[in-house]
Order: structure tokens, then C-alpha cells, then sequence
């Protein structure tokens, strides 16, 4: 079974898990996952791990950078029930802000805050997720969250839409930073485009489109060139070499003596990957076996 990341530039209207499935598909396996759900109208950077990569995804996502980059644009004057461009129009302002008051706006926004998620968010309340519930009409009380924004630049108009460019932490909902700005300027808002550039360690430039990988994989090409390996994105974890005695110890299941430093690293025989461990006291503890 091949495995790896594919790191996918979605396109707006498909579906994060439609996304994946169908790259599963092609290179011939019904196992995979992914990092940081998109909604479907955004696009950019999603990363699919497949076959045993996906064993990575949570030391992906624990040891990667905690920042995302999003390139957004927001049209004023009115907000929907999804406070993006796909809902129903639930309210209208007649007030549309300048460019000197957004500006003004802006560094408001940026640091530390407690943001309000969208009612039509994948976010767990009492149970389910808190769309399922917006769907059946349900209005729910959703719960501030921690976030933080580093960066939040204003790039410039092009007819009825305001462009950003924003850097913030994982949990960050670019749509409640939409409503925000709108509400910070005394109006409404509605965003109408979103586009995830930088996901921790992943990065647009890396990224490709499922159009290019079908159309290689339809003209009986190989999208194996795409395929990172399984440790990519974990650069941040230390590097633990074993010999192939010890290797086929710790494959199986068993703790392997060691005078490295204790805590989580990646384990090597020669090199091929084989997995993360825990080293407690001098001794490796295999945590995720490849």
C-alpha cells in the first residue's frame, strides 16, 4: 500500500472529504485523512494523508507552527446566515465603511481574543455539530474560543469586495473575522472568498490542484512524484537512528535501551521511517509503528 501526503490546493466548491476520497481512489487505497478542515467554498492549501501517514496526522499537527494564512475578501452591507457568499441574506446595513475606517479598525483585531464562531461551523456543542443543528433551523448559543491574530493587512478593493491577508492561529474562523470587521466599522459583512495559502508547515508553493492529478492519472501517468513521504512535516521532532536489531525490535512492540534525551522522537532504520516513540528514563517506547 503506497502512503504519503499529497498536498492538495482545493479548489472552492468541493468538499474537504470529497477532496481526499477522490485522490485515495487514485492511488489505490480507501485509507486516508486530512489537516484542517476547508470549508467548501474556500480554496488553497489542504494537506491528504494516505495509507499510514495518516498514523501522523495528530504529530503533524502537534509539532507543526500554530499559524495559518488566509487570503480573504468581504463585501459590506450585508450578512447571511453562514456569513459567507453561500447563505441566506439575514440582515442589511446601509452603511459602508471608508478605506480610512477600516484601517482604523484593523489593529483591533489584531492578538489575542475570544472569537465567536459561525453558527454553520463543524464545532462540537452538546453533542453535535453545531451546522447539523443551523441546518434544522435550531439557533445556538456558540461559545467564544481562544484565538489569536498575528497579522491582518488590507490589500485594496476590486469592485464590491474589500481584500485581506491574515495570519492566525489554528481555530481561527476567517468568516467571524469578517463579521468582526464589519461590526467594528458599525455595518454588516459578508465574506465572499477565502483562500488558505500557509497550513503549519504546508505551503501553497508545494501545493497541487486535483484537475492536474486526475488528468496525470487519466492519461495513465504516476502521481507517486507528488507523494511526500510519510515523516514529511515532523522536522520538528528529533531524529532517533537504530540498528536493524534494535529496528526490528521496536516494530514489534518492544522498548529499546538508548542514551538520547527523553522525549517524543522520530525512529529510523538506516533510512526508512518507521515510526515515532517516547523516550522516558533511557528507554524507547514505540508510540505509532510505520
Amino acid at each position: 500500500m503506497k502512503s504519503g501526503w499529497i498536498i492538495l490546493d482545493k479548489d472552492s466548491g468541493l468538499f474537504s472529504r470529497t477532496a481526499g476520497g477522490k485522490i485515495a481512489r487514485m492511488i489505490g487505497t480507501k485509507k486516508f485523512g486530512h489537516i484542517g478542515t476547508l470549508d467548501p467554498m474556500a480554496s488553497g492549501v489542504l494537506p491528504i494523508a494516505i495509507g499510514d501517514a495518516t498514523k501522523m496526522i495528530p504529530f503533524v499537527e502537534e509539532n507543526s507552527p500554530a499559524v495559518k494564512e488566509y487570503l480573504f475578501s468581504l463585501q459590506f452591507g450585508f450578512e447571511t446566515d453562514t456569513l459567507d457568499i453561500t447563505g441566506t441574506e439575514i440582515a442589511r446595513s446601509n452603511i459602508v465603511p471608508t478605506e480610512e475606517d477600516v484601517l482604523a479598525v484593523l489593529p483591533k483585531l489584531i492578538g489575542k481574543t475570544a472569537q465567536i464562531p459561525p453558527q454553520y461551523s463543524a464545532i462540537h456543542i452538546d453533542g453535535k455539530r453545531a451546522y447539523d443543528a443551523a441546518r434544522h433551523g435550531q439557533v445556538i448559543e456558540m461559545p467564544p474560543r481562544d484565538v489569536q491574530i498575528f497579522e491582518l493587512e488590507f490589500l485594496g478593493t476590486k469592485g464590491d469586495s474589500w481584500n485581506f491577508r491574515t495570519r492566525c492561529s489554528t481555530g481561527t474562523y476567517v468568516r467571524s473575522i469578517g463579521r468582526d470587521i464589519a461590526k467594528l466599522c458599525r455595518t454588516l459583512g459578508t465574506v465572499d472568498m477565502i483562500r488558505r495559502t500557509l497550513s503549519g508547515g504546508f505551503d501553497i508553493k508545494s501545493a497541487v490542484k486535483l484537475d492536474f492529478l486526475e488528468n496525470l492519472f487519466n492519461n495513465s501517468g504516476s502521481i507517486d512524484e507528488k507523494l511526500m513521504p510519510v515523516d514529511f512535516g515532523l522536522g520538528d521532532i528529533p531524529v532517533l537512528n537504530l540498528s536493524d536489531k534494535d529496528a526490528d525490535f521496536y516494530k514489534n512492540g518492544g522498548f529499546v535501551k538508548t542514551v538520547a534525551d527523553d522525549g517524543c522522537v522520530r525512529a529510523y532504520a538506516g533510512s526508512s521511517f518507521i515510526g515515532i516513540g517516547v523516550i522516558t528514563d533511557g528507554i524507547l517506547r514505540p508510540k505509532r509503528t510505520i
